[in-house]
């Protein structure tokens, strides 16, 4: 946390969507509170990090609890009218912001890379999604949501409505900053919500002010949208006064299990429903009869696309041992050869972990595992790079329940095959953990993976893919220790909006009691 030092700042009236300022200084940005850029309560300013060569990218308010009351008091004002507005004039609201993001794409992908240390590759997918979720988003306001019910009392009509809650408090994480960021808000705020937003310490631009300067640009009215950023110290202050506040009446959360479950006990003591999307220990799981190249393809990509700090990743293939030896040669060529390094070199693959502590975190895996007997095919989790936050992609082998890694999600550029003999290990393996998001599982014979898909314990799986896949009419989440509740396409919908019976009849109730 730092006072503004710098005169060659990005004040918040220069700023319109860009993370980049304009003369090549940090950026600085405020809280938006009821349609307005403010400061902090504290007076303060939080430093957000480039995680490739440790520099300042930006300064952002240093939010307090206090700034959640501002928050939550304008939300609450601005749901009256926001939730009542026409639905074609809502609608228009978010196709212009899906145009506003196409059209501020390269400013988008460059703050991506600066602030979280996103390839090129990655940069450009979080985009094209962001933007797909907010036509979504507009597609879903006018979706039909409700139901005509059967009733006994004549001449009466019995209806089951979907109603917005009021103001949902959204937790976006920075590892996809412009898919879950926006995920967090654009359903919430389409169903009729207003939103406060608490976006991640390590991507607060990308995965919160950004994505609400194209949503302010595209006419979103004051108020529905508040974002208010903080220090990492000041982190569990804000978001217990985010769930606390009685005006807040849902919440959602994306980010690790650990924070997660704090979260959804605050959220029960509250008595508010919670949408949690949490860590995942996935599988992809390769069947004797599998095509060996397209098993390497996903397997790839699926390990260490966005330097496996995704959800989704890949951390464990268990391929059938008949196979292995087709497939491991292969694939460890393959990950070796994968660029790694800088996220502003456009070949970049593998760029830097978010943070040193993310990088020591995932180098401690992979060194206890070799310790403890595991075999490094290629790696060796050394840390390198100008930030000490590059791990060069590493796979391994031989892993076993003592080692740590065996249990704990990656969240790194690092994955570990395991070769099993039956198809039947293969699905044990698979569930033996507190997880269960999504995974794959690779073979010719579309009914025999049918049948494993059917016994893996998981939220979402594919077939003759990876694990890592999104659509934003899909519905988007985990079983056990992920989390529950759903985002995206109708189920998405009902995560956001309750349920409210009303019944007509047209001239009362033919006969009371008394």
């Amino acid at each position: 946390m730092s006072e503004a030092r710098n005169a060659n700042v990005q004040t918040p009236a220069e700023t319109t969507m860009s993370g980049t300022p304009p003369h090549g200084g940090v950026v600085e940005r405020g809280l938006l509170i009821g349609g307005k850029s403010v400061p902090a309560s504290s007076g303060k300013l939080a430093d957000d990090i480039c995680p490739w060569d440790g520099q300042v990218y930006a300064r952002v308010a240093a939010g307090t609890p206090a700034d959640i009351t501002r928050a939550a008091d304008a939300a609450q004002a601005a749901f009256p009218a926001w939730s009542a507005m026409g639905a074609f004039e809502r609608r228009e609201i978010f196709l212009r912001a899906a145009e506003v993001m196409a059209g501020r794409g390269e400013e988008a992908i460059a703050a991506l890379a600066a602030e979280t240390g996103a390839s090129r590759l990655f940069a450009e997918y979080n985009l094209a999604f962001c933007i797909q979720v907010l036509r979504e988003a507009a597609a879903a306001i006018t979706r039909p949501a409700g139901e005509l019910l059967p009733t006994s009392i004549p001449g009466a009509y019995s209806l089951a409505q979907r109603v917005p809650f009021g103001v949902v408090g959204a937790i976006s994480p920075w590892n996809a900053p412009l898919v879950l960021g926006i995920r967090s808000i654009a359903i919430p705020l389409a169903v009729g919500n207003t939103v406060v937003m608490k976006p991640s310490e390590d991507a607060p631009v990308t995965c919160g002010l950004l994505l609400a300067d194209a949503l302010t640009e595209a006419g979103l009215p004051a108020g529905v949208l508040n974002v208010v950023t903080n220090d990492l110290a000041d982190a569990g202050d804000v978001v217990a006064a985010l769930i606390a506040d009685p005006r807040v009446r849902m919440v959602n959360f994306t980010g690790s299990t650990g924070v997660g479950r704090r979260i959804g006990v605050q959220a029960a003591q509250h008595l508010k429903p919670a949408v949690l999307e949490l860590g995942g220990k996935n599988p992809l799981i390769i069947l004797a009869d599998a095509d060996p190249d397209l098993a390497v393809d996903a397997a790839v990509f699926g390990a260490f696309m966005n330097s496996g700090q995704l959800c989704m990743s890949t951390d464990r293939i268990i391929i059938h041992h008949s196979l292995a030896g087709r497939f491991i040669p292969r694939y460890v060529e393959r990950v070796s050869a994968l660029p790694a390094g800088d996220p502003a070199d456009p070949a970049t693959i593998v760029g830097p972990l978010i943070n040193t502590r993310g990088a020591q975190r995932v180098s401690a895996l992979v060194k206890d595992a070799a310790a403890k007997g595991a075999t490094l095919l290629t790696g060796d989790g050394t840390i390198q790079g100008p930030n000490r936050t590059l791990i060069r992609p590493v796979v391994l082998t031989g892993v076993t329940p003592g080692m740590d890694i065996f249990a704990a999600e990656i969240f790194g550029p690092a994955t570990v095959i395991h070769p099993v003999d039956s198809t039947q290990a293969a699905i044990d393996l698979a569930n033996d953990t507190d997880y269960g998001l999504t995974g794959g599982v690779i073979s010719r014979d579309l009914t025999a993976a049918l049948d494993v898909a059917a016994r893996v314990r998981s939220g979402i799986i594919h077939i003759n893919d990876q694990g890592i896949a999104d659509e934003p009419m899909a519905p988007f989440g985990g079983v056990q220790n992920t989390g529950y509740g759903k985002f995206g396409g109708t189920a998405g919908i009902a995560s956001f909006t309750q349920q409210r019976w009303v019944t007509i009849q047209h001239s009362g109730r033919p006969t009371y009691p008394f």
